[in-house]
């Protein structure tokens, strides 16, 4: 019995989704819950399970297709044991009529279940044992795999050569997917890519085949040194030694026609999202910045103190770590910066409690993942929460529930080197501070000139909701506390 899993509302409105990578093949049995594959929708990068027990028998999309919801993306054949048919409109769910816990089944508040590890328990997790595949003959000495003529196999479909299209140009097929078929001869075409389809898939978890995709690494030359032969971030770093040291967070660029050295960058997911938010805000909220030169040398040396003491061991204990209390301190003396503009009932929300954004540069572009009620966590809590924001973020792992609900923003443009800007509001929030760089500056002091550590501090508020003199106190409160880290104690 053949079952369609449709393309469902991984986030809040979602209309569309960019397949990132398939973690099956045709011919996998694949179990209830089991990743299918790996989607960008407008805020995160998620995996999507699934919903039926069976055999792949059609993958319906390739890997950098971008679809619709409520799309057929994979055809599974169930043998007459997958769930029950879905009933009525079933174009947002994929799969409908499951029991609850399970993949596309209730959840709580009145939700439906699409995440992976969303809901309570119901498989152990196993890794399917792999299917002997025939051993494809060795090339012979002289094969030629590539237009340039070197001496290597050929690019999985999955690596960042094959990612980009090819496009016409001269009346000659250009880009990375035209170089990697263009073989000398058909026979020799023909035995490259036998070879290819007969490679078993490589193991290693989604976060490693990103990072072997970023490093141009070729995951079916090696062996892994985890567990069942897995593949760890070391195999592939290790791999990537000899030709990159770091990976290349900028996108696949595609060669087009026109003038010479001229690209073309496809704006989607993440930076599709960011470009209209951004817009959004620019033109719908009267921005206002103000910016405030701050000492912060005694910041500076009670962050030495605290990174030695054991509560804090463990945590990075960074100066955004000090900014970002001391805005949750100014925040608690002027409540109404934490808010937003209602502009249907036109109101001031003033929000409860306080959802800290912090604005995160990662490959697929800029994100705002918050800590929720950040007010109310202790100093090394903080720490700790700012931490695993951060990588997650950068990991390309934050869920979309943490993407949204934001109360106010930081942005750090210090770690790039950069003293100030005039930073956009975050869509739907009325203050975002800018933090930047700290430097070794002259600085008159007691009626001396000496060196002291400084920084810049940029406030963009929305002028419909956060006057010059309430946005002015706001930004004083915050710099005084940067200051002079005692005045905490008269907050």
């Amino acid at each position: 019995m053949l079952r369609q899993f449709k393309l469902p509302d991984v986030g809040e409105g979602l209309t569309e989704g960019e397949i990132l990578q398939w973690l099956v093949a045709v011919g996998d049995t694949v179990t209830v819950n089991q990743p299918l594959c790996e989607v960008e929708t407008a805020k995160a990068a998620v995996e999507l399970p699934s919903p039926y027990a069976g055999t792949v028998t059609a993958l319906l999309h390739e890997a950098g297709d971008t679809v619709d919801v409520g799309t057929p993306i994979i055809t599974i054949d169930t043998g007459g044991q997958g769930a029950p048919e879905p009933e009525g409109d079933g174009a947002a769910a994929g799969a409908e009529q499951v029991e609850a816990g399970l993949i596309g089944g209730a959840a709580p508040g009145g939700r439906t279940a699409v995440l992976v590890g969303y809901g309570p328990r119901n498989t152990e997790a196993r890794r399917r044992p792999r299917r002997a595949v025939p051993t494809a003959p060795a090339p012979s000495a002289g094969a030629d795999y590539g237009s340039g003529g070197s001496d290597r196999p050929p690019l999985l479909a999955t690596a960042p050569d094959m990612t980009a299209k090819p496009v016409r140009h001269g009346g000659l097929e250009v880009g990375r997917q035209a170089e990697a078929h263009a073989v000398s001869g058909d026979a020799a075409s023909s035995r490259a890519a036998e070879a290819g389809r007969r490679r078993p898939r490589p193991l290693a978890k989604p976060p490693v085949r990103k990072l072997a995709r970023d490093l141009g690494v070729d995951l079916t030359v090696l062996t892994g040194s985890g567990d069942g032969g897995v593949i760890t971030r070391a195999d592939v770093q290790g791999a990537a030694a000899g030709t990159a040291s770091t990976p290349d967070p900028r996108p696949a660029l595609t060669a087009v026609a026109g003038a010479p050295g001229e690209q073309r960058i496809p704006v989607k997911g993440v930076r599709k999202h960011t470009a209209a938010a951004m817009v959004a805000s620019a033109f719908t909220a009267p921005h206002v910045t103000e910016f405030l030169t701050v000492d912060v040398t005694r910041m500076m040396k009670l962050r030495s103190r605290l990174a030695a003491r054991p509560e804090l061991a463990g945590v990075r204990v960074s100066p955004l770590l000090f900014v970002a209390k001391a805005l949750l301190l100014a925040v608690g003396r002027h409540p109404m910066v934490n808010s937003s503009w209602d502009e249907a009932a036109q109101e001031i929300v003033v929000h409860g409690q306080v959802n800290l954004g912090i604005a995160a540069a990662t490959p697929r572009g800029l994100v705002v993942p918050n800590v929720p009620d950040a007010g109310r966590l202790s100093l090394a809590e903080l720490a700790g929460a700012l931490t695993e924001l951060t990588e997650t973020a950068r990991a390309g792992r934050t869920t979309p529930e943490r993407l949204t609900g934001g109360t106010i923003t930081i942005t750090n443009v210090g770690v790039f080197g950069v003293d100030t800007g005039t930073p956009i509001l975050n869509p739907g929030e009325s203050a975002i501070l800018a933090f930047g760089a700290v430097r070794d500056m002259p600085w008159v002091r007691k009626g001396k000139v000496k060196p002291r550590q400084v920084t810049q501090l940029a406030l963009s508020f929305d002028h419909r909701i956060i006057d010059g003199e309430l946005g002015s106190r706001f930004l004083a409160d915050v710099g005084a506390l940067l200051s002079d880290p005692g005045t905490a104690l008269a907050f």
